[in-house]
């Protein structure tokens, strides 16, 4: 006669313990050996307010100025305030804003002088500007491959401009 099986077959097991282990062992590796992204900052070289020292006036063929107002608005123009070569003319940051013109003028003002020397640009934030809006000019400067650019107080003029 055939044997008759009453009792419970038990299913097989695998064990996961040594799995968790070794996971959680990964983990605490990579976590530990994982350098975190560091902050970048932008380095800008201002000058001692304790020295007198006036400084040479800019060439006005070399030399664009951008106010930066309220709500991303920038005016620029190039030249003197008092008789610019061009502008005052609105704009706002980005690509198709004041970076176009940045990049004009980057090609244009070597070709004007007689050193072919480069642009140099003022940035001058008003009291409405956002925080923002300065890091964002400091940015185009670096997009744009400006190496002489200076941060400056806004006029009373340029600001009744904005």
């Amino acid at each position: 006669m055939a044997e008759l099986n009453t009792g419970r077959r038990l299913q097989p097991r695998v064990d996961l313990t040594a799995m968790v282990d070794l996971a959680f062992l990964l983990i605490t590796f990579f976590m530990l050996t994982t350098t975190l992204n560091k902050e970048q900052a932008l380095d800008v070289a201002m000058p001692d307010i304790t020295d007198s020292t006036d400084f040479a006036p800019l060439a006005d063929n070399r030399t664009v100025t951008l106010l930066l107002g309220e709500d991303g608005r920038v005016d620029w123009y190039w030249g003197m305030l008092d008789k610019p070569l061009a502008g005052p003319h609105s704009t706002v940051m980005g690509k198709d804003g004041i970076r176009e013109v940045l990049l004009q003028k980057k090609d244009e003002v070597p070709k004007l002088t007689d050193d072919g020397k480069g642009l140099i640009v003022v940035i001058r934030p008003s009291a409405r500007a956002a925080y923002a809006s300065l890091v964002d000019a400091l940015d185009e400067m670096r997009i744009c491959g400006i190496n002489q650019y200076m941060i400056g107080e806004i006029s009373p003029e340029e600001e009744t401009m904005l």
